[in-house]
């Protein structure tokens, strides 16, 4: 009888670490969907959730939010598991400059880029049938667009640039009360479902 009742209790006390295996994975599975669902949204927000990222200084892409582009920053968001440890990331080499914020040096690749973008923006305008440039908004922001890809094309090589800090994924108050939200949850619904006896 004593050994009985000695495996039943180590039935019970496997039971529940198997119970609590199953809360930390519920855990960080809503950690894991409720975050990427928020960094992804700061994209929308055009903010790290209440702080405004920096306006955009070239007339590039004015019509497009900023850090838009083709969208390959915000698809980048991605999450690893190991353990108890969750790890959110992008593997895009430009990610971190983005989120950080930091100084971009000017190489000559970037020149032949920035001229390639001047020549493009040059030739996609039109002109009448005389030779002469329209006068038209489509021209306008062409202009602005080639004259800003010319004076970067025209940097010294080893010139610094700054680019201001972007964030959209990372620590925050923010990330902090939807973690603690989604632990309290979990762990008053574990709560509810025990049958005390």
């Amino acid at each position: 009888r004593c050994r009985f009742l000695i495996w039943t209790n180590l039935l019970n006390y496997r039971t529940m670490a198997n119970e609590f295996t199953e809360l930390l994975r519920r855990i960080f599975t809503d950690i894991e969907v409720e975050l990427t669902d928020e960094f992804d949204n700061n994209f929308t927000r055009q903010a790290f959730f209440t702080e405004k990222w920096a306006r955009r200084k070239s007339p590039v892409n004015q019509d497009k939010g900023i850090l838009a582009g083709k969208g390959k920053l915000r698809k980048s968001i991605r999450v690893s598991r190991k353990g108890n440890k969750l790890t959110f990331f992008s593997s895009l080499p430009y990610a971190a400059i983005h989120n950080d914020g930091g100084v971009i040096k000017v190489t000559q690749r970037m020149k032949r880029y920035f001229m390639a973008r001047y020549l493009k923006a040059r030739g996609s305008m039109s002109h009448r049938k005389n030779g002469t440039l329209r006068n038209n908004r489509s021209n306008a922001r062409l202009s602005a667009e080639a004259e800003f890809f010319k004076a970067m094309a025209l940097m010294k090589v080893g010139k610094e640039i700054k680019m201001p800090r972007r964030r959209f994924m990372g620590n925050s108050p923010e990330v902090e009360a939807a973690i603690r939200e989604i632990v309290a949850e979990n762990l008053m619904e574990y709560f509810r479902s025990i049958e005390f006896k």
